[in-house]
């Protein structure tokens, strides 16, 4: 699909399947909400540009196993952040991968933002790499103290995950309703999704909040 902007942004994800939100900070009822609203479908202008695009996660993997091979969900990375969830929406337990780099803090400045009506009773942790620069210790400090701000519970912890499949098999063995991590993962995503929808580890309360 095609969202008009400024610039041209091509998604693989078929249009039908899209919801757009333009909520500079989602509603408390936003879990329940999604379900209900409709899709819309009019002519974009610049200022009106979304703030998330969300879609049914069952739906784009049933779009993704009709394809030959695994696609990525956008043909060009663009900046509006992108929701898949499936049978439940929730932020019972967030699961947020912190790299080291500042896109990456950005990334979650930009979640808690968005979602800080929606989050205040969420039990949230962060993953981080066992090792981080002594440059970089501030920085993953102050996003620990703004993820504590926002949520009920925050816990920090170490893991030298190199896959976004690890951050995936954890959030299910650990059943996390919402992983937050960087569009540059979406491609493996895909492919770790589209080979184990429906499988034996498959968990329908996990769902994926992927931006820049």
């Amino acid at each position: 699909m095609q969202v008009k902007s400024s610039d041209s942004i091509q998604f693989a994800i078929p249009e039908q399947i899209l919801k757009r939100h333009y909520d500079q900070k989602l509603p408390k009822s936003f879990c329940q909400d999604v379900f209900k609203r409709p899709i819309i479908k009019s002519v974009f202008h610049p200022e009106e540009i979304p703030s998330l695009l969300s879609a049914n996660l069952p739906k784009v993997l049933d779009w993704l196993h009709k394809q030959e091979k695994p696609l990525p969900l956008e043909n060009e990375v663009c900046n509006i952040p992108v929701l898949l969830y499936d049978k439940a929406l929730s932020t019972e337990k967030l699961l947020l991968h912190y790299d080291g780099s500042p896109t990456s803090a950005e990334l979650i400045r930009k979640f808690v933002n968005l979602f800080e009506d929606v989050i205040q009773n969420s039990k949230a942790t962060i993953i981080s790499p066992s090792f981080i620069p002594k440059s970089k210790l501030k920085e993953e400090e102050e996003i620990i103290q703004l993820v504590s701000q926002f949520t009920a519970e925050t816990s920090f912890i170490k893991f030298n995950f190199n896959r976004i499949g690890d951050f995936w098999s954890y959030a299910v063995k650990n059943e996390f309703t919402l992983l937050v991590t960087s569009k540059n993962h979406q491609v493996d995503l895909a492919k770790v999704l589209f080979h184990f929808y429906k499988g034996g580890m498959w968990y329908d309360r996990l769902s994926f909040y992927l931006s820049l």
